[in-house]
């Protein structure tokens, strides 16, 4: 891609013009039935089999790209139970009572953080060590805060 088209990624504008590009999308969802959620260009779809996921991927993936000009990543792009599923971070349990947790792939990144900001070999104060990961766990336990997964929490204290 041409370093002069399109909206850098990661920035302010890009989520704002995927929902615009994308309220299409949702209200093509919508009518058709389908329960799913959103975030800028990230969507999860729900269906019951996998026969339905394939069929629903089809047909949706055929209105992505001829309505709305847009390409689907094929290698980020799934069919799978919504527990398989990870969505921002976060995926669900299996239960009657379906949980909101944190996704297993959350967990590493988090974990290789820690070691990066305060690692063990850095003779560092206790108190600078305190600050430094204190700014980081805030706001990723803030972001994770919904979640039903406590074990999560008590590790990364342990």
């Amino acid at each position: 891609m041409d370093a002069h088209q399109g909206t850098p990624q990661g920035g302010p504008l890009s989520p704002l013009l995927s929902n615009i590009v994308l309220d299409e999308f949702d209200k093509e969802l919508e009518k058709r039935g389908h329960k799913f959620v959103r975030y800028a260009d990230d969507c999860n779809i729900y269906v019951r089999t996998q026969r339905a996921g394939i069929r629903v991927m089809k047909s949706i993936r055929t209105f992505i790209e001829k309505k709305l000009r847009l390409k689907v990543n094929e290698k980020k792009s799934t069919v799978d139970r919504p527990w398989r599923c990870k969505f921002l971070g976060f995926s669900f349990t299996s239960n009657k009572e379906p949980k909101i947790r944190i996704a297993k792939q959350s967990v590493q990144p988090v974990k290789e953080k820690i070691r990066e900001i305060a690692p063990r070999s850095q003779p560092l104060p206790m108190e600078l060590r305190i600050q430094k990961l204190n700014r980081y766990l805030i706001g990723w336990c803030g972001y994770f805060a919904l979640a039903d997964t406590q074990s999560i929490f008590e590790q990364l204290n342990g």
